[in-house]
């Protein structure tokens, strides 16, 4: 299911301030034309340069509640996955609009933007940047995604998320979709929570063919898994895999060419 809830704003009423709390929230509003809107963002909201001029009311440590107060947004984008509840049910009882985003797919990143039309002076843009979603993460299944159907077995894949602790994604993240567009498989998809923590003793047993990771070196994840793995490491730009936004595209443009020499081979 889609993860959005809006509340309380009528159809079709552009907003005059709006407030991001999330790097991937930021990047969705500029996406939908409400750059210019934008009065405040969250710490590591650095796409597009903009929005480093923008004011951080929001860190890994919280939501500033009072700050958020005193700017007098009239709509504030959240991530649902990411940012703390309590303070957005605060903010929410006070009469201010939220927009949840926790999209887990390429189609769920489309249909958030083509929401926000509703709120943006440039609707056409939004709309756009839903249709070159769509059009594009298409392209690249039919281009990439039926590569495995020519293996004996499906190539198996380790997203890793970090060393200490050892995180990975499960089925119901967009990073697994990025995953399987480009024909590989997941190898710790049927996980009942989307962001497992795993042990180096589970890994082992399901006998990775391949890590993907970000925001590390390769060398280092490759000297993490000695002696046990021996393993080919694709590390992907960091913001364009982890953020769920229109640049998850080019993370799986990053992906998709590398994984095709390894499902070539047999």
């Amino acid at each position: 299911m889609l993860g959005y809830w809006l509340i309380a704003l009528p159809v079709y009423a552009a907003v005059e301030r709006v407030i991001s709390l999330a790097p991937s929230t930021t990047e969705l509003a500029y996406a939908a034309g409400l750059g210019e809107k934008l009065v405040a963002a969250s710490d590591f909201s650095d796409y597009p340069a903009a929005a480093n001029k923008l004011e951080r009311v929001a860190s890994w440590q919280g939501i500033n509640v009072e700050r958020i107060l005193a700017l007098k947004p009239d709509l504030i984008l959240a991530w649902r996955g990411g940012n703390p509840q309590r303070p957005l049910d605060q903010l929410a009882v006070l009469g201010i609009p939220i927009f949840y985003s926790d999209a887990r797919s390429f189609e769920q990143i489309a249909q958030e933007l083509e929401k926000l039309t509703a709120y943006s002076p440039y609707p056409d843009r939004a709309r756009q940047a839903a249709a070159h979603i769509r059009q594009r993460s298409a392209a690249l299944y039919r281009q990439y995604g039926h590569q495995s159907v020519h293996r004996s077995s499906p190539l198996r894949i380790l997203i890793q998320l970090g060393t200490q602790p050892l995180f990975t994604s499960s089925a119901d993240t967009l990073q697994n979709e990025i995953i399987s567009l480009c024909g590989g498989e997941n190898i710790f998809a049927d996980s009942r929570v989307p962001w497992p923590q795993i042990s180096r003793e589970q890994v082992l047993r399901r006998q990775p063919q391949l890590i993907v990771i970000t925001g590390q070196s390769a060398a280092h994840v490759k000297n993490f898994w000695l002696p046990q793995l021996k393993l080919p490491v694709i590390a992907l730009n960091e913001d364009w895999f982890n953020r769920a936004g229109p640049r998850s595209l080019l993370a799986a443009e990053q992906l998709c060419p590398q994984l095709a020499v390894f499902l070539a081979q047999e």
